[in-house]
């Protein structure tokens, strides 16, 4: 097996992900995923579709994220590395899907508006 390369986008991130056949090791922008991602319930994000097919500690995974903050980019490595186990396996393909990791969440910021404080927030009115 040589490496399979898949992207993943979630808010302004954009991740690459790598996978390797290998020992487990998950390392991000150059540091390990713990280190990179202190909260417990972020690294789960990234764990998650390893742990949903059960392949843990069998392929080393390695990422470039840019943009965003901590939620977009997991969320995006996320994303990343379930299209990477379905190009490797496509019998993972239900599972991951169930889960909606291959489901891309569109959502982003609303641009400010002129004439508003906010998107969408309006100054209070006054009829007289």
């Amino acid at each position: 097996m040589e490496m399979i390369n898949a992207l993943g986008r979630r808010k302004s991130s954009v991740a690459r992900v790598y996978l390797t056949k290998g020992e487990g090791k998950i390392l991000i922008n150059g540091k390990d995923y713990k280190e990179y991602f202190p909260q417990k319930h972020i690294q789960a994000n990234i764990t998650g579709p390893f742990e949903l097919v059960d392949v843990q500690n069998i392929y080393d995974l390695v990422v470039n994220v840019k943009g965003g903050g901590f939620k977009g980019q997991a969320e995006a490595i996320r994303m990343g590395v379930s299209r990477a186990l379905v190009k490797l396996n496509e019998e993972f393909r239900k599972s991951l899907k169930d889960e909606k990791f291959l489901t891309r969440d569109a959502r982003e910021v609303e641009r400010k508006k002129y004439g508003k404080p906010k998107a969408r927030k309006s100054f209070q009115f006054s009829k007289r």
